[in-house]
């Protein structure tokens, strides 16, 4: 398949006036055209800024320190801000985790979505009023023709989500951003609206990003999935294959603490400690604090991703010239 999205060695960090904190760390990873990447990860782990820093909406003083970032095999993290205004919403779409905030409570829904379409597409204010309605009935919105002039807090919650979809593919862009998009959500909301997005990215061919705390979320709709921790990607592979054989500690963690319906376990796994702040983030391999299998090199050397299976993981266990003691 084509590449749509390569990021290459992202860097991300926050001048302060502590010292300069480093927020992503060598972050690449690519997504094809049609294809659905999963980033999962704990709170604090980079997946959000990850997002934020793809579509250009880092705020200050956050900045990008180094890497590139190439959408259809142009560059696009340098691009002045007008010229990324018109990529946002054109050829990149967002949805995020709370929908009113991505609403203008003062304007009706049909009015964000005409604008969105006038500004991106070639047609007229009548011309995009219609396919306003035709995206509000594709997400399900009942009554749309009626609907379309009501205000987000006439909508619930399910509902202000849906009209977030049809905002971001309104201009049939190629990537949709999904930043925790079902997290505000009712569990029976959260099964329709990720049907809801994946059905409409393969009709209209946009590839996703789907940016997720939530590995049943990940399991059911990604392709390929990165496990991020403490701003570095630590395992990446399809989703089947990190799901079911975890090449990581940290992903074999958080796949341990998830109830398994044909398993009676009578304990969850637990991963002890917590992320580390940015301003303390441990030298070498930065789950090393947390990790049952740390060795004398895990504490002195940082590990890049390397062939684990059939994905990669960033662990000194799968270095082939690594002998193993569990600590």
């Amino acid at each position: 398949m084509t590449e749509l999205l390569e990021v290459r060695n992202l860097n991300v960090e926050f001048p302060s006036r502590r010292g300069t904190l480093k927020a992503l760390q060598d972050v690449s990873f690519t997504i094809a055209q049609g294809e659905i990447l999963g980033v999962v990860g704990e709170s604090g782990a980079g997946k959000s800024l990850t997002g934020a820093s793809i579509i250009g909406l880092l705020d200050p003083p956050g900045r990008i320190s180094g890497g590139e970032i190439l959408l259809d095999g142009k560059r696009i993290d340098n691009l002045p801000d007008g010229q990324m205004r018109r990529i946002r919403g054109r050829e990149i779409g967002a949805i995020f985790q709370d929908p009113l905030t991505s609403l203008n409570p003062l304007y009706t829904v049909g009015q964000q979505l005409t604008e969105t379409i006038v500004t991106h597409l070639p047609l007229s204010q009548k011309q995009a009023r219609e396919r306003a309605i035709e995206l509000l009935e594709s997400t399900g919105i009942p009554a749309a023709r009626e609907r379309i002039d009501h205000y987000p807090h006439h909508f619930s919650g399910g509902m202000r989500q849906r009209v977030v979809i049809a905002l971001a593919l309104a201009a049939q862009p190629k990537l949709i951003v999904a930043d925790e998009p079902t997290t505000a959500l009712d569990v029976s909301i959260q099964a329709q609206i990720i049907d809801l997005l994946k059905t409409l990215c393969k009709s209209q061919g946009a590839s996703v990003m789907l940016i997720t705390h939530d590995m049943g979320v990940i399991a059911e709709t990604a392709d390929r999935v990165a496990v991020m921790y403490a701003g570095r990607i630590v395992e990446l592979g399809p989703v089947a294959d990190v799901i079911r054989h975890p090449q990581h500690p940290y992903t074999a963690g958080l796949m341990g603490s998830i109830p398994m319906l044909d398993k009676n376990v009578e304990r969850l796994v637990q991963i002890d400690g917590s992320m580390p702040r940015l301003n303390a983030i441990p030298p070498g391999c930065a789950f090393h604090p947390r990790c049952t299998f740390t060795m004398p090199r895990c504490t002195q050397e940082r590990p890049e991703l390397l062939s684990a299976a059939a994905s990669r993981a960033a662990c000194w266990l799968h270095a082939q010239e690594h002998t193993h003691e569990p600590a």
